[in-house]
């Protein structure tokens, strides 16, 4: 009887992550990782829109509605200040539906069916996905701080503060990225993924502390925007960027950085979990 080697994929079914073992999934992670990083540069209106986009927003809301908005600001606070780490989330967040239009255009040209016929890892696949929309999101970030440096923003607290800003919205982009795998695993269509992403994103990021201080809402919405995962890391980014000045009384930085943590940690763990759930039946499908 020949023996059937560990790593190559059975008739009917996909190769075991168990058996592949660690080393070789982190190899398939890092191949698809860049596949997917290729895919930005071989569709160069992808990488066009998602650099050009964040950077009108924070144009347009810095000076067509920073005059507006000043005045229920903080106590000397510029606009541009108060602006830039809550638009780092909103970057972040947008653009972790890619990782749902990813997905379902894989789903949709037979991309995951050929990777089912190949002795890989399955878990590379949604880690590779999730790997590559999180450093493209770093450099959409990165280019977002340069315009917001030359159009006024200054951290005020220390570079370790600001790098540990930078850091929680990257984390807070790789959470949503597990959210929208989740969404676009279930939808399996990459024109009704577009629209499912907007669905939660919408009401999150505008009802939230993003573009202003929640305190001008009406009680009942404020209640849901002060404890929202976007209005919770928003303001760990300005505790973190702008020191406790920039926080509401009875507000402190620590407790503002842990409760981010705690979002960041309980939404990657349950929509992992979701996601990997979803393409196994994706898989048996």
């Amino acid at each position: 009887m020949t023996a059937v080697p560990a790593d190559v994929r059975l008739p009917g079914g996909g190769a075991d992550d168990g058996r592949i073992g660690l080393r070789r999934t982190l190899t398939d992670t890092l191949v698809l990782t860049r596949r997917n990083l290729l895919r930005n540069v071989r569709l160069p209106q992808l990488l066009l829109f998602s650099t050009i986009q964040p950077v009108m927003f924070l144009l347009l809301f810095n000076y067509v509605f920073g005059g507006a908005i000043g005045g229920s600001l903080p106590e000397g606070y510029a606009y541009i200040q108060w602006l830039m780490p809550g638009l780092l989330i909103q970057i972040a967040t947008f653009g972790a539906g890619q990782t749902a239009m990813g997905l379902t255009e894989d789903l949709d040209k037979g991309v995951i069916d050929r990777f089912r016929s190949l002795p890989m890892s399955r878990s590379a696949v949604l880690a590779g996905r999730t790997l590559a929309d999180l450093l493209r999101n770093a450099a959409v970030l990165g280019l977002m701080l340069v315009v917001g440096f030359a159009i006024g923003f200054r951290w005020e607290t220390s570079v370790f503060g600001f790098l540990g800003g930078f850091a929680v919205a990257l984390l807070f982009g790789y959470a949503l990225s597990w959210v929208m795998a989740t969404i676009g695993l279930a939808v399996r269509n990459p024109e009704a993924a577009q629209s499912a992403v907007m669905l939660p994103v919408f009401p999150l990021v505008f009802a939230s502390s993003v573009f202003l201080p929640t305190q001008t809402m009406p009680d009942w919405l404020r209640v849901f925007a002060d404890h929202q995962p976007i209005t919770v890391i928003a303001n760990a980014l300005r505790a973190l960027m702008l020191g406790p000045a920039a926080l509401l009384p009875g507000q402190t930085v620590g407790g503002q950085v842990v409760a981010a943590l705690a979002w960041i940690v309980g939404i990657t763990a349950v929509f992992a979990v979701l996601a990997v759930r979803l393409y196994r039946k994706v898989e048996r499908a």
